[in-house]
């Protein structure tokens, strides 16, 4: 394949993924339909597939192009600050910010609506580096002394997790249009550097 036919093909896969958003926004995350992005494209079909072999396809992308941009939010977000509670909290503002700016993408991602779908090994990548991110900066809290040592543990790490899950549910279902400033559930998201270090205080 030539330079020129592959960043043709680059495009049109972008515009596909583009186009999948928009009908995910209107129709539901698990109402997509090669059909309909077909169509808004311009194009049968079957010539679809030559770009995406299925659905399932195209979700796999938007996911791995969703985490993506969640990790590299949460990383911007801590860099250049010692791994710590402080770090911790940027880390945590950028994802909240991420999720309501990309609320499609997000649902994807953190709920999984569309059944019987499951992330390739690819596709997941990202997710497992977030997830090693926010270890580092519970553990550099555990070294500097700001949080108990279990709070790296495995049971830690998922209710640090639970934590801006819950605070992100709640925005997203009570007020999915207000802003990040705006939100009332938004505004929760700097204590829970402080809620989480109450559940694993330094001894």
């Amino acid at each position: 394949m030539t330079d020129r036919r592959a960043r043709r093909r680059t495009e049109t896969q972008e515009e596909i993924l583009r186009i999948s958003l928009e009908v995910m926004a209107a129709d539901g995350v698990a109402a997509l339909s090669m059909a309909t992005v077909a169509r808004r494209l311009g194009i049968q079909p079957p010539s679809l597939y030559k770009y995406f072999p299925s659905r399932a396809a195209i979700y796999d992308a938007l996911f791995e192009h969703g985490q993506k941009g969640y990790l590299d939010a949460v990383r911007q977000a801590a860099e250049g600050m010692e791994p710590g509670l402080a770090a911790m909290g940027a880390s945590l503002e950028a994802g909240a910010r991420w999720i309501m700016a990309n609320q499609i993408l997000a649902q994807l991602l953190f709920w999984r609506p569309v059944p019987g779908f499951t992330p390739s090994e690819q596709a997941y990548a990202p997710a497992l580096a977030i997830r090693r991110h926010f270890a580092m900066l519970v553990e550099g809290a555990v070294a500097r002394g700001e949080l108990a040592p279990e709070a790296a543990e495995e049971e830690g790490l998922a209710l640090a997790a639970s934590l801006i899950a819950g605070v992100v549910s709640q925005q997203l279902a009570n007020q999915p249009d207000a802003s990040y400033e705006d939100g009332v559930f938004m505004r929760l998201v700097p204590r829970l550097p402080e809620v989480f270090a109450g559940a694993y205080p330094p001894r």
